[in-house]
């Protein structure tokens, strides 16, 4: 079975993902308060699109986490980490670099913030990828919000290989699959612990939290629920559930997509009863969107479309696929768009219209269509040419049919 046909249903997901999010922050833009009473729940829920960015590390902890899975059944050794690294920096950093950089112009421009030394660590640790550690730097720049979880998915790629590094360390894992994913599961009970452990040893004091304080009164609202580890139990839910697929191999039936189906629609309901509670639904542990119950039901959604017999194939068309292939352009230069064109028309997303829904609606058609180009433009001009050289340059990579590939 070819790599693409187990893994359908993957492009669907990423689109899902990247598009959720975007309806959560053009939700943020309507003004609760003037929409007819009917329309009320659907706005209230559009804003729960921030769910999104669970199904980004349940997917990316679903597709790295393959070729390791791969290699301990077949008690062979760990993957390369020099390709590994290789194939995610240029992924991720050049993107990442040109928006995070942009936002920060932007910042000191269009926002007309000061130059402050603050604000310059905040640029510069984001680059790093290291500003996911503190509260003052959470938000890498003001002009572009979202850019905060890219670090934090940057940890959780830095921890998927340590912790496989401790199963390679044990023999009696290998070619004992089921032995192995219950070590796994262990190694998410170790991380749920350790996030315990932060929420404990490391609360924060009230002065200058909240959103009325901005990004940083925002960041220090979320943390320390909102830390790297936390979030790597959600990727390693994913991970857990390649592992899951890998032991199915080539199985494939139409029960598995009656079981896509209802755990994707498992997952819709849990999104759909959030209005009501807090904005980051917080779950168990206090992680938020909904964990475990939503990533649970993502990943296992995953694991039944990669052997769906039809499901997976239809949603993964081919407007899904193009969707997907520019879905870190639509992450990362959304908020940028969005914030240039409340500034350049301050009346924009409904403000100074009579009907704010309609005003809303057009200035949302405006900015969907304005991202697209641009995330159209990222990919092509920046992230695609990144990702070439990426794979020229672990061309030799032994197991060519298991990239690491999100």
């Amino acid at each position: 079975m070819r790599q693409q046909e187990r893994l359908a249903g993957a492009d669907f997901l990423r689109a899902t993902a990247c598009l959720l999010v975007l309806a959560h922050h053009l939700a943020l833009r309507l003004d609760m308060r003037r929409i007819p009473d009917e329309l009320g729940t659907a706005a209230r829920i559009l804003r729960f699109g921030n769910f999104g960015v669970a199904i980004f590390f349940v997917l990316s902890g679903f597709l790295l986490a393959h070729p390791f899975w791969r290699a301990l059944d077949g008690g062979g050794e760990m993957p390369s980490l020099r390709h590994y690294t290789i194939r995610r920096a240029a992924r991720i950093a050049p993107g990442f670099w040109v928006a995070a950089t942009v936002s920060f112009v932007l910042s000191l421009t269009l926002l007309a913030l000061p130059l402050t030394p603050e604000l310059t660590l905040r640029y510069v640790s984001g680059l790093l990828f290291m500003s996911q550690w503190h509260w003052r730097t959470f938000f890498p720049v003001e002009a572009d919000g979202p850019l905060w979880s890219i670090p934090f998915e940057v940890t959780s790629y830095v921890l998927l290989p340590v912790c496989f590094f401790l199963l390679f360390r044990l023999p009696r894992l290998r070619q004992r699959p089921l032995l192995a994913r219950f070590a796994w599961l262990c190694v998410i009970a170790g991380v749920l612990l350790a996030h315990l452990l932060i929420l404990t040893i490391f609360p924060l004091d009230d002065i200058g939290r909240g959103w009325q304080y901005g990004l940083q009164g925002g960041a220090k609202e979320w943390m320390p629920r909102y830390n790297p580890i936390g979030f790597f139990a959600i990727f390693a839910l994913g991970a857990w559930a390649a592992g899951i697929e890998i032991m199915l191999r080539r199985r494939s039936s139409f029960w598995f997509d009656a079981a896509a189906l209802l755990t994707l629609a498992v997952a819709g309901y849990r999104l759909v009863i959030s209005p009501g509670g807090t904005p980051e639904a917080y779950g168990w542990l206090d992680i938020p969107y909904g964990f475990p119950v939503f990533p649970l039901a993502i990943a296992t959604a995953l694991v039944s479309l990669c052997h769906s017999q039809r499901l997976g194939r239809l949603l993964d068309n081919a407007p899904v696929r193009y969707i997907a292939k520019i879905s870190f352009g639509i992450y990362v230069w959304q908020e940028i768009i969005l914030i240039s064109i409340q500034r350049l028309d301050p009346g924009s997303f409904g403000v100074s219209s009579e009907n704010v829904v309609t005003g809303w609606l057009q200035s949302c058609g405006l900015a969907a269509a304005l991202v697209l180009l641009v995330a159209s433009l990222s990919y092509h001009l920046l992230e695609k040419p990144a990702i070439d050289l990426g794979n020229r340059l672990t061309s030799r990579q032994p197991n060519r049919a298991t990239p690491f590939k999100v």
